[in-house]
């Protein structure tokens, strides 16, 4: 066992910088998305769409495969970090949120539901000024 930990050193220390990345990252950015959430984005049975009427088609795909691409990366990440150093619920439930999946809204909701994942979140906006989450999901 121990060999394979000297064989591969160089591997342990990427993922160990990767750790570290991923954390600070996410202590930054997390809160920043948590925070700009209305606090009534969950209270509702569907989703309400807000449609791009004033961009051009080419921009509107643009910016939804961007979008996609940064909720599968916060997604993976958040994967990642439920073993590794980091807010790895909190990230996984950011990607979602910026994820375009049938069934997607319905998915949040349960995961809002968790009452340890609404304390946290209401605990961040609290601290930043800003009103709880709406407790209507049930």
């Amino acid at each position: 066992m121990l060999d394979w930990f000297y064989n591969n050193e160089t591997l342990l220390w990427w993922l160990f910088f990767f750790s570290i990345a991923s954390f600070l990252i996410t202590l930054i950015t997390v809160p920043i998305v948590l925070i700009r959430l209305p606090k009534d984005y969950f209270s509702f049975p569907e989703r309400h769409r807000i449609r791009w009427k004033n961009q051009n088609q080419f921009l509107q795909i643009i910016l939804f495969i961007a979008k996609n691409l940064l909720g599968l990366l916060l997604v993976l990440l958040g994967i990642a970090m439920l073993v590794l150093p980091g807010q790895g619920l909190l990230t996984i439930i950011i990607g979602l949120i910026l994820l375009e999946f049938p069934g997607k809204y319905k998915l949040e909701r349960w995961l809002i539901n968790r009452r340890s994942i609404l304390q946290s979140i209401n605990w961040i906006r609290v601290k930043a000024g800003k009103a709880e989450l709406l407790d209507k999901t049930r």
